[in-house]
């Protein structure tokens, strides 16, 4: 059925964001997964204790974007790894503080020069001022 209902799919701006973000985030995948044969959600939880230091899975969660049950696999792969270690709270037993072991660190450290590169090889196709501009709506659209 093919219907002229005025709605274009390939101007639809959430999905030119998804269709952007999933061709750069499957690139980058290659990195992480070929060095240290992590998921997604793996190395975004690396990336917030790296980045952040000590958290909860909770607040990854929150940081992060990612859904509880992704969470807590990927941190339960991670700590098969040695790539990080829990301690549970001691003002709340219920929760564990999550933290980089220096596997851990040296994975974030070693990924986290390979995304600048990455991030400065995408961005090279744009001017300085459409980077500017670029960054900036994506984090205004992340903000809603």
């Amino acid at each position: 059925m093919d219907t002229d209902d005025g709605f274009e799919i390939g101007t639809f701006l959430p999905y030119l964001l998804n269709q952007a973000g999933e061709a750069a985030g499957q690139e980058f995948q290659r990195y992480y997964k070929d060095r240290y044969g992590m998921l997604r959600s793996e190395w975004r939880v690396l990336f917030h204790l790296g980045r952040f230091g000590d958290l909860t899975a909770r607040q990854i969660c929150d940081r992060a974007r990612l859904h509880k049950t992704k969470t807590s696999r990927a941190v339960a792969a991670l700590e098969r790894r040695r790539f990080l270690k829990r301690a549970v709270m001691a003002h709340d037993r219920r929760q564990e503080q999550l933290s980089l072991t220096a596997a851990g660190q040296a994975a974030y450290k070693d990924l986290a020069g390979i995304a600048a590169a990455f991030d400065a090889r995408l961005m090279a196709q744009f001017s300085a001022q459409e980077q500017k501009t670029l960054r900036a709506c994506l984090q205004r659209l992340m903000a809603r």
